[in-house]
């Protein structure tokens, strides 16, 4: 036991127990001073004990005590602190502070408050009938379908077949049809996606126009009767290419919009597959005919979707689709320039085929080095306008060139003398 006290052994009864509270230890010389000075000493201790145990018995040991760092704001101190007050600050005139107007809805009037109310309540879903047109048309994509049907149509119409009206009407039914189907459950699965886009936050799903339930109850009840008009009214093989094509939209290229860039070219097997339908309802087979109508439809497709999806970048990244224009903008453009150069190599495919005769390679140039010409330029300047151009020109370029083909296409003497002998003998019953 060790002791610094100047005058002496301090008293033991001055310690504390187990350190939980603190007392400070006066020394016996100092109880001889006076009052005042021993009250001052109590105030002010010099040391401070601390107790260890030890083996078997209680030591203490007198520790200086470590000067206490002086607080900003010393609670024992008795003058007074005076706290500057900044004044408050006033916006200027005519300069708004955010936040500073909180909107008084005291003075709200009844009609905008039942509004609001009105508008945070549930209400039930109700369609009107004379709106089911227009919802039904948008669910759909008309256009899109509108151009499904030409392309197949066109299909039809190349084959190397007579022309059967009926079969014709069928067969362009039920793929459009099939098309309202695959169009309206890829709105289906894309709602929370095509919300955050200006392109398609107001298609009938996303605002609530149309219940899911309703939507997938009118997809079904077009694919179901297009696929098995296919079937059974035009032949199996048609069938089964619409029933792959809806499967193809809606379980391939409709996931694969958020996953990878392939969804572009699995996209465009979607659009490739119309003219070879058209072109197996009127042959019931598969021929090369048939698939080069499709490779002019696989290889049109990125020149127009590629300028399409550079202008919508923004939208694209939004929703989350991972697009060539958003990811790869370098091999979007190459690929627009490289299946715009592949129609020109096409078209002069189609005579050695003996699908077109001669005259159409060479009256579908222009069209098609004009194509080249647009890709090119979006290709090397990569802007807007370019984008535009493309685009723009790719939207009268199918047409156009679907209407040489048929103008030129190859004529079929054995069958126009198959025709005039069936009909012969039909005339002379008659």
């Amino acid at each position: 036991r060790e002791n610094s006290c100047r005058n002496g052994p301090c008293d033991r009864g001055s310690g504390c127990c187990a350190g939980s509270v603190w007392r400070p230890a006066v020394c016996e010389g100092d109880r001889a001073e006076s009052a005042p000075l021993r009250d001052n000493m109590l105030k002010t201790p010099c040391f401070r004990v601390y107790v260890t145990k030890n083996i078997g018995a209680l030591s203490q040991r007198a520790k200086p005590r470590q000067e206490p760092v002086t607080p900003v704001l010393d609670d024992q101190d008795d003058s007074v602190i005076q706290i500057q007050q900044f004044p408050a600050i006033k916006p200027e005139s005519g300069v708004v502070v955010p936040g500073s107007e909180t909107p008084n809805l005291q003075d709200e009037p009844e009609a905008c408050r039942q509004a609001r109310l009105e508008a945070r309540q549930w209400k039930e879903l109700r369609v009107e009938y004379s709106e089911l047109p227009g919802i039904y048309s948008r669910l759909s994509k008309i256009k899109l379908t509108a151009l499904v049907v030409t392309t197949a149509a066109a299909g039809y119409a190349m084959a190397p077949v007579p022309f059967d009206p009926v079969t014709f009407v069928l067969a362009s039914v039920g793929t459009g049809l099939s098309s309202c189907m695959a169009n309206s459950i890829n709105q289906y699965f894309e709602v929370p996606f095509d919300s955050n886009m200006n392109r398609t936050k107001n298609r009938p799903l996303v605002r609530g126009q149309i219940s899911p339930l309703h939507a997938v109850s009118f997809a079904l009840a077009c694919g179901v009767p297009g696929v098995t008009l296919l079937t059974l009214a035009v032949n199996p093989l048609t069938g089964f290419l619409g029933a792959l094509n809806i499967f193809l939209y809606t379980c391939c290229y409709t996931p694969l919009k958020r996953l990878s860039i392939t969804n572009t070219w699995v996209g465009s097997v979607v659009g490739a597959i119309p003219p070879i339908m058209g072109w197996t309802a009127a042959t019931g087979m598969l021929e090369p005919g048939a698939f080069l109508m499709g490779a002019f439809l696989y290889c049109w497709q990125f020149p127009h979707f590629n300028a399409l999806s550079w202008n919508l970048r923004e939208d694209y990244s939004r929703g989350g689709y991972r697009m060539m224009s958003v990811t790869h903008p370098g091999l979007c453009k190459r690929v627009a320039l490289r299946h715009s150069v592949g129609l020109i190599g096409l078209s002069a495919l189609a005579p050695v085929l003996d699908v077109t005769i001669w005259t159409f390679p060479l009256i579908s140039l222009p069209i098609n080095l004009y194509i080249s010409y647009l890709a090119f330029r979006f290709y090397r300047k990569s802007d807007r306008q370019s984008a535009r151009k493309l685009f723009f020109c790719s939207l009268w370029h199918l047409p156009m060139l679907l209407l040489l083909m048929l103008t030129c296409k190859k004529p079929r003497p054995e069958l126009e003398k198959a025709v005039k002998t069936v009909d012969a003998p039909l005339a002379l019953q008659s």
